[in-house]
């Protein structure tokens, strides 16, 4: 299994429609970048947002997720409470080949500000926007810019088909369209 090069990216996008939209070149211009990188994806969050809140003490589970401990946002800024998270989904739709793996990693700019961003590798033949977990490690309020870089994809490529795909195993987040809290 090998890390995909910039120009394997951009024809896996252009012949697979693997990112959508894609840009073939990083966009910086007084924002946190985002774009084709040299070895991966840099993406982006949109202006929609769930950030938790303990107004109605809930507890949070994940076999059974009560909505109630969270509040919809819709902005280009989104404040993060101290010691809090959010949930948000990226820019772009994903269609992942069958031999593809990527792993997603938070942009240096907000790591260096305690600002962490989580989210689950995209398996062979999964497919939709991806949900982001944005975590403020911090002991201030922080700032999450809409429509700006957020995270890293990294695309590995496997000579060999895997057995069995997401798509296969009809996998629950398969083909997600918006912020998607928790299933069992």
């Amino acid at each position: 299994m090998g890390l995909l090069p910039d120009f394997r990216i951009r024809q896996l996008a252009k012949e697979k429609s693997m990112i959508e939209p894609f840009l073939d070149k990083q966009v910086r211009d007084g924002k946190i970048s985002y774009g084709l990188s040299s070895y991966g994806y840099d993406i982006r969050v949109t202006d929609e947002f769930k950030i938790f809140t303990n107004v109605y003490s809930a507890v949070v589970d994940p076999k059974a997720f009560d909505c109630r401990s969270m509040i919809d946002f819709k902005g280009d800024v989104c404040i993060i409470p101290p010691n809090s998270f959010a949930l948000a989904r990226t820019v772009e739709y994903f269609r992942i080949p069958r031999n593809i793996l990527t792993i997603c990693l938070g942009k240096s700019t907000y790591a260096r500000c305690g600002i962490i961003v989580n989210v689950t590798p995209f398996e062979p033949e999964w497919e939709g926007f991806a949900t982001l977990e944005i975590s403020n490690t911090t002991p201030l309020p922080a700032k999450i810019y809409a429509n700006e870089g957020i995270a890293q994809v990294l695309f590995f490529k496997n000579d060999e088909l895997c057995e069995v795909s997401y798509a296969d195993k009809k996998g629950k987040y398969q083909a997600q369209k918006g912020i998607v809290l928790p299933k069992l």
